[in-house]
């Protein structure tokens, strides 16, 4: 039946998709992705698997339509950076603005670190691993010796760890975040400089 604004059914089904998404990455954090079922998803939901099915076809689906949307600011900030001049501002800017696409996906972080048994094996894993390469190219200096082809890999990896290994560290969780983009800034900049 169609009555009203056709805005509402969508809405609805949006707010369902990113329930049942949530959901499904609170279940996987807890008991891990492999012990965690399609049916346990929908019981916590509250709803039939097949209203669940209406939605996403399987757990894997689940994942990947959650990396979708991690992923968006990370091509977003890639095709920024594609059309800005090659600078070392530019490459603190990228820095800080894939801080921000971290913090905002920092659950999903965590399911990649605590599943990567599962991330090789699904297509996210290498398609993530491509917009690093991507998102690392534009760190790169112009003339790059090894040494620093491996400081601006280490900023990126230092935020990944910093999420992590920050975590059960006392303190501020902003503060905890602006130390580890000052490290990484701080990697780039050495090698530019160097």
């Amino acid at each position: 039946m169609v009555t009203g604004s056709s805005n509402k059914p969508q809405q609805r089904r949006g707010d369902t998709r990113q329930r049942i998404q949530d959901v499904a990455l609170e279940l996987i954090a807890e008991q891990g992705y492999e012990k965690t079922s399609l049916r346990e998803i929908a019981e916590r939901l509250g709803v039939t698997k097949a209203a669940l099915y209406y939605h996403f076809k399987t757990k894997e689906d689940i994942v990947v339509s959650l990396f979708d949307d991690l992923m968006t600011p990370i091509d977003e900030l890639i095709s920024w950076a594609k059309e800005q001049p090659s600078t070392l501002e530019t490459k603190r800017e990228i820095l800080t603005r894939y801080g921000v696409a971290l913090a905002n996906a920092a659950p999903l972080f965590r399911f990649m670190q605590e599943n990567q048994a599962t991330m090789r094996e699904l297509s996210i894993g290498e398609d993530f691993k491509q917009r690093m390469t991507g998102l690392l190219d534009h760190l790169l200096p112009e003339d790059v010796t090894m040494t620093n082809r491996v400081r601006c890999f280490s900023a990126l990896f230092s935020m990944h760890a910093g999420m992590f290994v920050l975590k059960d560290v006392e303190g501020d969780l902003e503060e905890k975040r602006m130390a580890v983009l000052e490290v990484a800034t701080d990697l780039v900049t050495q090698a530019h400089r160097s």
